[in-house]
Formats: structure tokens, C-alpha cells, sequence
């Protein structure tokens, strides 16, 4: 574990920021071609079938739910981190939206199935590099990746791949629950697959060749 910050903060402030642009255009690429929502995603708006709430009170109470997660698993309440959990979402949110309009104006959805599916999948790959970049920074992350990052790190040494699937097995349920209620499944597809078999894997390589010299700062503060 890096126990202390090894990097200037000018820097990591400029990874941070290029990974919330990584991660939003990733997001914006999957929501704009809608072959397939983030598993998380796709728990919300399958819950928001089956209960009266809309699909964004239904994302805010998954955060919150999220968050208040992390504060069991940690055995303590980090003010800081919280705040910047709930920051992160804010420009996050933001930037999906303005990629997404943008990308549509580029016409992605006019293209062939199979142009829309790599198109899609490369969504995912963005999303997991910028995942890897913050949660080396580790300044404000998501708070589903927030519990990646404690899992990852607190429980399984490190292990990208296996953390991103116990994190994914709640979202999981949501959508099976819902399914058994609703026998209709919503924002499933080949990207939604794809995030499953292959985002946690992605985070690991991500951590090896994307800019390698960004080690995992203050873990032994966060745990």
C-alpha cells in the first residue's frame, strides 16, 4: 500500500480531472447508442419499473445507499469523503449529458449494428481506464467505485477483477428481483455484458500501462 502521496497535487489534480472526462464520455458513448446500460444503471431504471420513483431519485437513493455502505465496511465516518463522493457526481452528471447531445449530432446511432457495438464497447474500456486513473489518485471517487476501491483493497490485495464483481452481484439482484416482478428486462444489452465480463479486468490492465508512474496514493489513510 502507498501510505503516503507520491505525486505533486498539480498533477494528480490534472488526472483526476482528464479521468471525470474519461469516464463521462465512456458513459455518454453507452447512453447514446443504448445497447446496454452500466450494470448499476441498469438495476436503477429495472427498479424504477417496479417502484413508484423515477429513475433519478432511484440513481440518488443507489448513491446514498452506496455511500452509507462504505461507512459500515470502513467502521467510521469520513466527512471528507463523503462530501467528495457527492461532489464527484455533480460535473460527472453533467458531462454525460453534454457528450451525449454531442455524439448524437455526430449521427453513432445511423451506423451498422456492428460499428455501434464496438462503438459501444469502447464505452465500457473508457470508463474502466478512467476508473483506474481516480482510483489511483484516490481524491473523490463515485461511491460505487469508492466500494470497489475498499473491497479491492481492504479484502482481496488488490484484486481488480474480483472486487468489480462482488461490487457488480448487488445491481445483479436489483435487475433479477425486478425481472421476477415485472418479467421485462430494461437497459440490458451487449454493453451491459460486456461491463460484466471485462470492466474489472480492464481496471487491473489499466493500473499496468496507463500511465504506469500513477501509483495507488494514500490507501493506508482510507482503509
Amino acid at each position: 500500500m502507498q501510505a503516503i502521496q507520491t505525486i505533486s497535487k498539480p498533477k494528480l489534480l490534472g488526472y483526476f480531472i482528464f479521468s471525470i472526462f474519461l469516464n463521462s464520455l465512456g458513459n455518454a458513448l453507452t447512453v447514446a447508442i443504448n445497447l446496454g446500460s452500466a450494470l448499476w444503471t441498469a438495476a436503477a431504471v429495472n427498479l424504477s419499473k417496479v417502484l413508484p420513483i423515477t429513475l433519478s431519485v432511484m440513481l440518488i437513493l443507489s448513491g446514498i445507499i452506496v455511500i452509507v455502505t462504505n461507512i459500515i465496511i470502513l467502521g467510521r465516518f469520513d466527512f471528507k469523503r463523503v462530501l467528495g463522493n457527492l461532489i464527484f457526481m455533480v460535473p460527472f452528471s453533467w458531462l454525460v449529458g453534454v457528450f451525449e447531445v454531442q455524439l448524437l449530432k455526430l449521427h453513432i446511432t445511423h451506423l451498422p449494428l456492428w460499428a455501434q457495438v464496438i462503438l459501444d464497447c469502447l464505452g465500457v474500456v473508457l470508463i474502466a481506464v478512467a476508473i483506474s486513473i481516480y482510483q489511483r489518485v484516490n481524491w473523490m471517487l463515485h461511491p460505487v467505485d469508492d466500494l470497489m476501491q475498499i473491497i479491492r483493497f481492504k479484502y482481496l490485495q488488490g484484486n481488480a477483477t474480483v472486487a468489480q464483481l462482488l461490487v457488480f452481484t448487488p445491481p445483479i439482484v436489483a435487475i433479477v428481483i425486478s425481472l421476477l416482478v415485472t418479467h421485462q428486462l430494461y437497459a440490458i444489452n451487449i454493453g451491459t455484458l460486456f461491463a460484466l465480463a471485462f470492466q474489472g479486468t480492464i481496471v487491473e490492465i489499466a493500473d499496468k500501462v496507463v500511465f504506469p508512474s500513477l501509483k495507488h496514493q494514500n490507501l493506508a489513510t482510507k482503509l
